[in-house]
């Protein structure tokens, strides 16, 4: 008998509207308005800041907070320099490979729309040898079809321009969810569809509950550095991507092992509040729900950093989901984690009960 699904086509519908849209780190407004008109009718009220970070709020007079959180933004690249033979020279803005940007179509963001543009490279035929050249930051180039500076102004392209690729959302093999970006939007994804989960099963929590989807993690961590302080909460449980192992190329002793489809990965790690991970460790192995372990032996590197050394401390844990391909465009996620990250945080907020003095995470 065929398990039953989690996700109806109203969520997947919303998953392929939220990563096809563009939002590359400080330009997340449109993606973040699309992840608002999902979530409002989950939740009783919205909190936003001045650099687009969003939070959908449920019990919002409660004295004690849980964040539930991940990360909206996308890699992309910026206008560096434009030759007068009109070809673009970029720079990154968060960390977008050079080394898959050869022969990509590009979507530049200009005040006079979006402007098509390419990743050129020299033909195999012209390049010899010894002497061929690796792509790198300082020789990949873009060109929109113009043969003069001025023409390339003239399209609305100037320095600091924002460019996207512009890969959109398909299924692999009737389960493999397969985008651009999937780093992190599917985090602000699956903590939507816990909001909806806990409406539509009518779930009472004690305690305030904070669905935040955070700007600019992928320049370091700022949108959760800033809206920590202004909601302050008790709890952080953070959801981002972490790397499947098992693919060609990747050395396991150093990366460790973990697989897209053996379920959500909980770190260990000094950011993440030990009570915490075992609260979620023990509410997976009562709900039957697979999951792996990952160690990071100082920093996880995601927005659990942020809120674990924010406000004099806050009891964070990671819950990550296995994903191939990263800061590639053709990132890659097992449908059965997705929805086992929705289940395992749906279920732990169940299990937080104290909503007197949340004294379970001092």
């Amino acid at each position: 008998m065929a398990k039953k699904s989690i996700l109806n086509k109203k969520s997947i519908a919303f998953l392929e509207k939220y990563l096809n849209n563009a939002a590359p780190t400080g330009y997340e407004w449109e993606g973040q308005k699309i992840w608002m008109d999902y979530l409002k009718p989950y939740v009783d009220t919205f909190i936003t800041d001045t650099y687009g970070t969003a939070v959908g709020i449920i019990n919002p007079d409660a004295k004690y907070k849980v964040v539930i959180e991940g990360h909206a933004d996308e890699i992309s690249w910026y206008v560096n320099y434009i030759t007068d033979e009109g070809l673009i020279y970029v720079i990154r803005n968060g960390g977008s490979d050079h080394q898959i940007a050869p022969s990509k179509v590009v979507n530049i963001h200009t005040k006079k729309g979006i402007v098509k543009g390419l990743f050129g490279w020299p033909a195999i035929h012209t390049r010899k040898g010894t002497s061929e050249k690796a792509p790198k930051l300082d020789n990949i180039f873009i060109d929109v079809g113009c043969t003069t500076k001025e023409e390339v102004l003239k399209l609305g392209v100037h320095v600091g321009c924002v460019i996207t690729y512009p890969d959109e959302f398909h299924i692999l093999n009737k389960d493999k969810f397969v985008c651009r970006a999937i780093d992190n939007r599917a985090g602000g994804f699956m903590i939507a569809e816990v909001a909806r989960l806990l409406h539509e099963n009518k779930k009472k929590l004690p305690f305030g509950l904070y669905i935040t989807n955070s700007v600019q993690e992928e320049i370091g961590l700022r949108g959760a550095e800033m809206i920590t302080h202004t909601i302050k909460p008790n709890v952080a449980i953070v959801t981002d991507v972490c790397h499947d192992t098992t693919t060609p190329m990747i050395e396991k002793k150093t990366e460790g092992e973990t697989k897209m489809g053996d379920g959500p990965v909980i770190t260990y790690a000094p950011a993440v509040q030990q009570k915490l991970r075992d609260l979620i460790t023990d509410t997976a192995e009562a709900n039957n729900i697979p999951f792996q372990r990952m160690a990071s032996s100082r920093a996880t590197g995601t927005d659990t950093d942020a809120f674990a050394y924010s406000n004099g401390g806050v009891a964070s844990a990671l819950i990550s989901l296995p994903l191939r391909y990263m800061h590639t465009t053709v990132e890659m996620v097992h449908r059965d984690d997705v929805e086992n990250v929705i289940k395992l945080i749906y279920e732990t907020l169940l299990k937080i009960e104290d909503g007197e003095d949340f004294s379970y995470f001092k």
